[in-house]
Parts: C-alpha cells; sequence; structure tokens
C-alpha cells in the first residue's frame, strides 16, 4: 500500500485545516455538564457541605470572556490589515484559536454544571439553597459569555477570502470575472 506525504495510507485524504467548533459539540459538553451538576448534588448530598457556593467560578470566566473579547476585536483587526494596526503572527492566531476552542468547550461544560445545579437548587426547599441561587445563575450567565466571546475569538481568527480566487481548488485564479 503506498503513502502519501504525510505517511498515512494513500486511499484517506488528508486535510490540515482546522474546523469550526461544532454547535453538536457544545451542546453534548453541556448535557454532560448538567448531568454531572445534577447528580453531584441531588444524589450525593455533596451541596451540603460546600455550602455557601463561592463567586470565584463567576468571576474567573467573566475575565476570561472580557479577555478574549478583547483579543478578538484586536485580531480582527489585524487580519483584516486595517489602518493602524501591526501585522499578525500566524503563530499567536494557531494560539488563539486552540484557546477559544478550549474556552468555548470549558464555558459549555461549566454552563451545562450550573444549569443542573440551578434546576437542582431552585427545587430545593431549604434556605441554603435559595440563598446560592444568585451565585449558580452568574456562574451561568458568566459561562454562556465565554462561550460567545471564545466563538468570536475563533471566527477572528479565520482568514479572509482571498478576492483573486474565485473558489477553485487549486488556488489558481480561473480566469473568469
Amino acid at each position: 500500500m503506498s503513502t502519501n506525504p504525510d505517511g498515512l495510507p494513500s486511499g484517506r485524504p488528508t486535510d490540515p485545516s482546522l474546523r469550526p467548533t461544532s454547535v453538536s459539540a457544545l451542546v453534548l459538553a453541556a448535557l454532560v455538564g448538567a448531568a454531572l451538576g445534577w447528580l453531584l448534588l441531588g444524589w450525593n448530598e455533596l451541596f451540603y457541605k460546600l455550602t455557601p457556593l463561592p463567586w470565584t467560578a463567576a468571576v474567573v470566566l467573566f475575565a476570561l470572556a472580557v479577555a478574549e473579547g478583547y483579543l478578538a476585536q484586536n485580531t480582527t483587526a489585524r487580519i483584516q490589515r486595517r489602518p493602524g494596526a501591526p501585522r499578525v503572527e500566524p503563530l499567536a492566531v494557531a494560539r488563539y484559536v486552540a484557546l477559544a476552542k478550549a474556552s468555548s468547550l470549558v464555558g459549555a461544560l461549566t454552563a451545562g454544571f450550573s444549569a443542573g445545579i440551578l434546576i437542582w437548587l431552585v427545587m430545593e426547599p431549604t434556605d441554603s439553597a435559595k440563598s446560592d441561587v444568585p451565585t449558580v445563575a452568574t456562574t451561568l450567565v458568566a459561562a454562556v459569555a465565554l462561550i460567545g466571546t471564545a466563538l468570536w475569538l475563533e471566527r477572528a481568527c479565520r482568514v479572509p477570502d482571498d478576492p483573486d480566487r474565485e473558489g477553485n481548488d487549486t488556488g489558481r485564479p480561473t480566469g473568469r470575472r
């Protein structure tokens, strides 16, 4: 069996490009996080050992969302070569994409986990459960904000379409205008 330059069997096509984060992966991560949050608190009675719940998760997630929002805005300007924006380093963009993909997944897991806990807290009749609802709701909002800014950063790292290329796979202009 022959191999291609990547060392893989020649029957399998290779595509070194990175795919955008799929919504289905984020939804699946959120569902897994929600199930874990619900089960961890509902069956383990861990909640009563952890109360009051800390605000640190919400603060960290909001800080990450703000940082990634700034990176997204800055990277968009640099990739689109707006006047006054410095040149973008390709390795930095690759790092930003990795950060964005990881952050969107962590945000989805955290959002699901927070949603599972929030549902459990709303159904729990105790005063300590009711007092932790704002903390968990804020963490849920922060996780959703992180997902949004991570997807924005991922989109900002895309290479703009070259107007000289008209959609052919060879990378050469087709000559049609």
